[in-house]
C-alpha cells in the first residue's frame, strides 16, 4: 500500500485524540476526527520551512496539538489555541470566522513584504456561514493571494444540527469560484490517494480553496454523523464503544 505509513499515523492519532478526550474530559472529538488525515498530509507531506498553518476551527485542536508535540513542540493540550509561534501556533482562534481573515492578513503581507512561503488556514464548513469568511474571499482574490491556501472541512455537520437544517451550503464550491477563487472538491477527504495528488498539484495564480468531503466522528461508526458528537464528553458505554473499534487496550 503506497501512503501504508501515513494511515498508521491517522490510526495512531485517532487513539491518541480519543484518549485525550477521555483524560481531560474534553469534547469536540467529532470535528476532531473528521480532519485528522488532513492534519496528517499537511504536517507530514504539504507545509516547507517558510509555510505556516492555522486551525481556524480550533475547538478541534487536540488532534494538532498532539501532532505538534511528536514533531518536538512544547504545546498545551487544549480544545482552542492562543498564539505561540515559537510552538507552531502561528494564530488565537477559537472564535470561529477569524482564522481565514487573519490568514489573509498575512499572505497579504507576505505579498508585499516579498517574503517567501504559503498560508494555509483550515475551516469548518459551518464558518462558511460567518461574513469575515466572504469578506476574506472577496480580499484574497482582489489581492491575488496565490500564497493562500483554504481547506474546507465539509463534513455538513455543525454545532446542533446538519448544515442543511440550520443554514444550507449547497453549491460551496460554484459560490466560491464566483468569488474568482480556484476551488477543488476533494469526495473522500479520509482518503490519502485522493487527497495527495489534489493537494501537491499547482494551480493557478489565484488563491485556493479545497472544499474536502469528510465524516464528522470518522473512525466510530457509532459517533460517525451524529450532531451530538459536536460538543459531546466520551463516557460510560461509549467510551467502550470507542476503545473498541479504535484497537484500544
Amino acid at each position: 500500500m503506497i501512503y501504508s505509513s501515513l494511515i498508521e499515523k491517522a490510526k495512531e492519532l485517532r487513539k491518541n485524540t480519543f484518549n485525550t478526550f477521555v483524560d481531560q474530559g474534553e469534547a469536540h472529538i467529532g470535528g476532531a476526527f473528521s480532519m485528522i488525515e488532513m492534519l496528517i498530509l499537511i504536517y507530514e507531506k504539504i507545509l516547507n520551512n517558510n509555510d505556516k498553518f492555522i486551525l481556524s476551527k480550533a475547538h478541534a485542536s487536540i488532534p494538532l496539538c498532539l501532532l505538534l508535540r511528536e514533531k518536538g513542540f512544547d504545546v498545551k493540550l487544549t480544545t482552542h489555541l492562543e498564539i505561540d509561534s515559537k510552538n507552531g501556533i502561528h494564530s488565537t482562534t477559537g472564535s470561529l470566522g477569524h482564522g481565514l481573515p487573519i490568514a489573509t492578513g498575512m499572505a497579504m503581507a507576505r505579498k508585499r513584504l516579498n517574503i517567501p512561503g504559503n498560508i494555509y488556514v483550515m475551516l469548518s464548513d459551518g464558518e462558511c456561514q460567518e461574513g469575515t469568511t466572504w469578506e476574506s474571499l472577496l480580499i484574497g482574490a482582489k489581492h491575488s493571494l496565490d500564497n493562500l491556501i483554504v481547506l474546507v472541512d465539509y463534513n455538513k455537520i455543525q454545532a446542533l444540527t446538519t448544515l442543511q437544517e440550520g443554514l444550507p451550503l449547497s453549491s460551496l464550491s460554484a459560490k466560491i469560484k464566483a468569488f474568482n477563487w480556484d476551488c477543488i472538491e476533494i469526495n473522500d477527504g479520509h482518503s490519502f490517494d485522493e487527497l495527495i495528488p489534489v493537494l501537491q498539484q499547482n494551480l493557478s495564480m489565484k488563491p485556493k480553496v479545497f472544499v474536502v468531503h469528510t465524516t464528522k466522528g470518522k473512525g466510530v461508526k457509532a459517533f460517525e454523523n451524529d450532531p451530538a458528537w459536536h460538543a459531546r464528553k466520551i463516557k460510560g458505554e461509549e467510551l467502550e464503544i470507542g476503545k473498541k473499534e479504535l484497537g484500544i487496550t
